[in-house]
Parts: C-alpha cells; sequence; structure tokens
C-alpha cells in the first residue's frame, strides 16, 4: 500500500508572528519557516505504518514556493521515500489543496491519505474532508490512533465526550491530531540519504487546477494588548472594581 502525506509550510511554531506595518498580511521575510506540525505527525504515523509492514511506500506533497521543496526535504530526512511539489506563487485556500490532492490521488492510487487536521496559519480544518467529498472514499478525521488490517483501518478519534473508534474501507482520507503520536528527530546521516531521494515538481496548471478561491483577505491586524491588571486586597474590593467596569 501507498500512503500519501501532505506538508504545509508554515512560519514555525516557536516563531511570534508580527503583521506587516500596512496590514497586507504576516511578515515572513527572514522568519523560520517548518512543517505544519500536525502534518508532522500524519507522517510519522505512515513511517510507523510502513515500518511495521502495513505499507511499501510513503510520498509526501507540498503545495507552494519554489522553498517549499525546504518541507519536502524534511519530509525525505525523516525517512518518505520520494517527494513531489505542487509549485504556485499564489496563496492556496482548502479546496483548491483539496482538488490538488485528488489529482494526485488519481495519479499515485494510493490506499491511505494522511494529512493533518489542520493548519497553524489559518486553522481552517477542512482541506482532509473535502477531499474526501471529492474523492467519494470514507474518512475519519482528529485520529488519535490508527491500525491497518487489511483493507480496513481501525482509527480512534477524539470528540467532546471522550474517544470514538471507527472503521474505515481503504482507499480512505484520514486527518491526524496532535496526541497520535511524537515526530522523530531527523539525524544528519538522514539529511545526506535524502539528498538522493527522488523528487517532483509540478506546476499547478498542469494539474488542470484553477484556483476557485472565493474568499479575499482585505486586512490584517494583531490582538488588541491586553490591558495591565490589577492587585485587589480583598473579596469587596474585588467586587466593586467588576461593579465599576460594569461586569456586575
Amino acid at each position: 500500500m501507498k500512503i500519501l502525506v501532505g506538508l504545509k509550510r508554515v512560519v514555525d511554531y516557536t516563531v511570534r508572528v508580527q503583521v506587516k506595518p500596512d496590514g497586507s498580511g504576516v511578515a515572513i521575510d527572514g522568519v523560520k519557516m517548518s512543517v505544519n506540525p500536525f502534518d508532522e505527525i500524519a507522517l510519522e504515523e505512515a513511517l510507523r505504518l510502513r515500518e511495521a509492514g502495513k505499507a511499501t511506500e510513503v510520498v509526501v506533497v507540498s503545495i507552494g514556493p519554489q522553498l517549499a521543496m525546504q518541507q519536502i526535504d524534511s519530509g525525505l530526512a525523516m525517512g518518505a521515500n520520494r517527494g513531489i511539489l505542487v509549485k504556485t506563487e499564489q496563496p492556496i485556500q482548502p479546496l483548491t489543496a483539496a482538488r490538488v490532492f485528488q489529482k494526485l490521488v488519481e495519479k499515485e492510487q494510493p490506499g491511505l491519505v494522511l494529512l493533518g487536521k489542520q493548519a497553524i496559519d489559518d486553522d481552517a480544518n477542512q482541506t482532509a474532508q473535502m477531499l474526501a467529498a471529492l474523492l467519494d472514499r470514507p474518512q475519519a478525521t482528529f485520529a488519535s490512533k490508527v491500525e491497518v488490517d487489511g483493507n480496513v483501518a481501525r482509527v480512534t478519534r477524539e470528540v467532546d465526550v471522550g474517544l470514538e473508534t471507527l472503521e474505515v474501507d481503504l482507499p480512505a482520507v484520514v486527518s491526524v491530531d496532535l496526541r497520535l503520536n511524537t515526530p522523530r528527530f531527523i539525524k544528519l546521516p538522514d539529511i545526506m540519504k535524502a539528498k538522493s531521494k527522488p523528487r517532483e515538481t509540478l506546476e499547478l496548471a498542469s494539474l488542470g487546477v484553477e484556483s476557485g478561491d472565493h474568499l479575499v483577505t482585505t486586512h490584517y491586524a494583531p490582538p488588541p494588548k491586553r490591558q495591565k491588571g490589577v492587585v485587589v486586597k480583598d473579596v469587596p474590593e474585588l467586587i466593586g472594581a467588576l461593579k465599576a467596569k460594569g461586569l456586575l
């Protein structure tokens, strides 16, 4: 079985995001960029399934500018067999990303598509669900455990009231949650080995996918600064302060 894994290029989670002075977007010049953390977890799970003999090949895919090849390289260094970069300079919204993955699934015929449940830049949590609908394939979201037995995947997922276990027939689409696993560290020998692994670059237009993005972001703004806290001596003073602010 082949597993297809999406890797999105995002601002590293350790970086404090800054909005451009003109409000036109987020400042990324000179900022550390990394693989979306949820996508790293998806790749780790794919590698574990391959190591357990449940899969034979892991293919990583990224959609973005040429610089996104860095994230492909990271995926290959983690252990993926090969990488595909779908090149575009335009920001990609979830539906367009799902259409790109649909074309790649039709080409690659994977038994399982593993995606992070959301990206930490837009927090959309939509691509996996849209992809499953476009492919008319079973889906399971927010996976905290994945077991593959033949042509069936048993997925434990986190819901508001606890855990839910689903069985889906393969091929299927699964999105993963944080508690599924801890991604492995990339070692220097793995980085060197990754340089010889196959990479493919495709233009977005070559897949026959046109950006159907209808949402336009007109302005970015940082969150308002929090007001300085006030120390009160006792409960009556606290109540008085809350009443003065109209909160009681």
